[in-house]
């Protein structure tokens, strides 16, 4: 894959501060590997009551958000997947505090979910590999909106990147 450089027209403005959050002019790929080493890095050895810890009442837990960063990955992942094929059924969106209420994330192995996590990614870099400089470019509508595959593989990494850095600013 070539250094790639979105335009603003191949995604929804809601996706801005993801997109922002990555760096211009970077290869998709080498992304997605830098972005998750680095969230790995900080969520790996947590205290227990790290994991557990929520900054403000309705907030979610360490827990909690790497099960929603999972999720919100399969989806943004499935849409890909969709839009690379050609596929113009448009996709509803999801309601993220609603999955969150319903991922038993608190439940989990921490361990189990970074594992989880990983595995995850991985599978999304294979499946953004797979795509042709050519599938990059196609777009569909998900959420009423038109995005780019790309900009798919962009959003992916900047909502971890998101979530990374409020975990640094509000949870340690």
């Amino acid at each position: 894959m070539t250094l790639i450089a979105l335009s603003e027209n191949e995604y929804a403005p809601f996706y801005k501060t993801y997109i922002n959050t990555v760096k211009n002019n970077v290869e998709l790929i080498d992304l997605l590997k830098d972005s998750i080493n680095q969230l790995i890095t900080v969520l790996t050895d947590l205290p227990e009551e790290k994991q557990m810890y929520a900054y403000s009442e309705g907030k979610w837990t360490i827990k909690e958000i790497v099960q929603h960063l999972i999720d919100t990955e399969r989806i943004l992942s499935y849409r890909a997947l969709r839009f690379s094929r050609n596929d113009a059924t448009p996709i509803s969106g999801f309601d993220e505090s609603w999955y969150a209420e319903n991922s038993n994330g608190n439940e989990r192995s921490y361990k189990d979910l970074l594992k989880e996590l990983k595995l995850v990614r991985k599978s999304t870099i294979m499946l953004f590999k797979s795509f042709s400089e050519e599938m990059l470019l196609f777009s569909g509508t998900a959420n009423d909106s038109e995005i780019t595959v790309r900009a798919l593989g962009f959003v992916i990494a900047g909502h971890q990147l998101h979530h990374l850095n409020v975990i640094k600013e509000r949870y340690l």
